[in-house]
């Protein structure tokens, strides 16, 4: 039977005692990391450095593989001709994220046209939605799966309906993370561009716990929920649209939030602990002359430069060079020449993002054990 997407809200009851409880779990878990993230004051250092590491985890839910090392020095540098284009698609999603927390930072609204612009930025496209035909959603045998909304008008409506539930908080008064589920459903069956949905959908997931104000910032992201979880991920997107079975799909995504929401809360604990051993270092090598804005650029730019420096300190090139120099007697930084470029590598913060996989399946073992003893 051919799934018809529902018109919102749902006119099922999603608040079972199962979902309350595990929205309880997800909602602590949000709230202590809105107050974490406050322990590091310079929003910019999350929002970037986080950023990168889930434009890495969401682009690679859809098979688009870069290294750490080449987006940090992407980022550093995005005019690099040595740059390949897997990396600059990925660091292009990074782009789209900090676009759209911009769009919806002051209105506090996310509305289509801030969606497709996203998309816009993401994909280097301005087709918009959707209205040609031929749209299909395929598993990895090639066979179809599901086929998303062929006419344009009812993509128009659809997406429509689906503005107004994201922002009218008249129309349904089920907790935002249950609706949040629902948003991201309704978002990957309507399907509304040729290309970047996962993604798209992915960024207005971050986007709606800005401004259902759950985060101050957007730092919370279930790209490596997802990857680690791919086949439930996608089993439990079709279960919705073969057998209604929304509970199960809500219960998973509000449990991605909860592990989520601690992963990130460890990430941000250890970044601001880094900080503080590096302030600890660096105060008394400079003295007089240290500043704020110098250690914000190590954890803004994990490869940063002189023109950086240059720019962040409002000091002269020699300046600049001197202080990096310094700071790489110190152990603090990594110097390396990459053609004509030198860059300077936060190794530390590096390592910290390249190693985390380890730590979060390390964590997931130990929670396996204490279970089971």
């Amino acid at each position: 039977m051919e799934y018809q997407i529902p018109t919102l809200p749902l006119s099922i009851d999603l608040e079972t005692k199962s979902v309350l409880k595990q929205l309880n779990a997800a909602n602590r878990k949000l709230a202590e990391l809105k107050g974490v993230a406050l322990t590091i004051p310079n929003e910019t250092i999350l929002i970037n450095t986080l950023a990168l590491q889930e434009a890495k985890d969401s682009s690679a839910v859809e098979n688009i593989v870069t290294t750490h090392d080449d987006l940090y020095r992407a980022a550093s540098d995005t005019k690099s001709l040595s740059i390949s284009a897997a990396t600059k698609e990925v660091y292009s999603y990074v782009q789209a994220l900090k676009h759209g927390f911009f769009l919806v930072r002051k209105t506090k609204l996310l509305t289509n046209t801030s969606i497709k612009d996203i998309q816009q930025v993401l994909e280097h496209n301005n087709a918009g939605f959707r209205r040609v035909p031929g749209t299909t959603l395929k598993n990895q045998l090639g066979e179809i799966v599901y086929t998303p909304p062929q006419n344009a008008d009812e993509i128009e409506l659809f997406m429509a309906n689906l503005e107004g539930f994201i922002n009218d908080d008249t129309i349904s008064e089920l907790d935002p993370l249950i609706k949040m589920a629902i948003i991201h459903h309704q978002f990957e069956s309507i399907h509304p561009f040729f290309d970047g949905n996962g993604r798209t959908g992915r960024i207005v997931n971050i986007l709606y716990l800005v401004i259902k104000e759950l985060l101050d910032i957007p730092i919370l992201y279930l790209s490596r929920y997802v990857i680690r979880n791919k086949g439930d991920y996608y089993r439990l997107l079709q279960e919705v649209r073969v057998s209604n079975s929304w509970e199960e799909w809500v219960l998973f995504m509000l449990k991605g939030v909860e592990e989520t929401a601690e992963q990130t809360i460890y990430l941000v604990k250890q970044v601001s602990t880094m900080m503080a051993e590096y302030k600890f270092k660096m105060r008394p090598a400079f003295g007089k002359v240290y500043r704020h804005e110098l250690l914000n650029n190590l954890f803004n730019h994990p490869y940063t430069k002189i023109e950086f420096i240059m720019n962040d300190l409002g000091v002269k090139r020699l300046t600049a060079a001197k202080y990096l120099d310094m700071l790489v007697e110190l152990e603090l930084l990594k110097k390396i020449k990459v053609g004509r470029e030198n860059y300077y590598l936060n190794t530390k913060l590096i390592d910290l993002f390249m190693n985390f996989s380890v730590v979060v399946q390390d964590n997931e073992i130990n929670r396996i054990i204490t279970t089971h003893e």
